[in-house]
């Protein structure tokens, strides 16, 4: 797996109220990040998976090594991290906070997606209805990640506004159209909750 490093720093989480596709729950506020960390480069593959757990779990396993997993719970990416921690001595790595995902998202922007305020094809997966791509088809955000917008949607590790009955995710993915893949949209999945546009991404400190 590769990381990039995301510098610490501030930035306004949520979108404004002219924001096309905005929800309610975008509510604009300062967040600060209080330290650097590692974000992957790319989502989770089914290789990647696969060296950790030994199986494949994705409704879309014919995709290829390359392409997101997909398919998986919330509780079974925590098996996989801790199983990773377990062999690998580069960690610890776990799940982005909903506030690292968005920071590192918008990479030092402020509109509705890392590209400006609008996303084409030709620059993100959505809206495709038959499937994720290989990571890494599309150009990196202007910190060197790559699918944050649709592919796949990414757990992170919060509860979706205190319920702890939801999970965030956040993204987007190729079955959706792009409002979903908006930096600043939320969505939510119970944790035992699996589809085939659902993956992820780690981080490490």
């Amino acid at each position: 797996m590769q990381f990039v490093r995301i510098p610490k720093g501030s930035f306004v989480m949520g979108s404004p109220l002219s924001e096309s596709g905005r929800g309610d729950d975008e509510q604009q506020h300062a967040v600060t990040i209080s330290r650097d960390f590692w974000m992957g480069r790319t989502e989770v593959t089914q290789q990647q998976w696969r060296r950790v757990m030994g199986i494949n779990p994705s409704f879309h396993d014919r995709c290829g090594p390359r392409c997101p997993v997909e398919n998986v719970t919330w509780f079974d990416v925590q098996k996989f991290l801790r199983r990773l921690n377990r062999v690998s001595h580069n960690g610890p790595y776990r799940l982005p906070t909903e506030a690292e995902w968005e920071y590192a998202c918008r990479a030092g922007t402020a509109t509705a997606f890392s590209f400006g305020d609008s996303l084409t094809t030709k620059e993100a997966r959505f809206d495709a209805k038959d499937g994720p791509v290989p990571v890494g088809r599309f150009a990196s955000n202007a910190w060197g990640l790559f699918d944050m917008h649709g592919n796949v949607w990414e757990w992170t590790s919060d509860w979706y506004d205190g319920t702890e009955t939801k999970r965030v995710i956040r993204g987007g993915s190729w079955y959706f159209g792009a409002d979903s893949a908006r930096c600043a949209l939320r969505y939510n999945h119970s944790p035992g909750d699996r589809g085939f546009s659902l993956g992820f991404r780690i981080v490490k400190d």
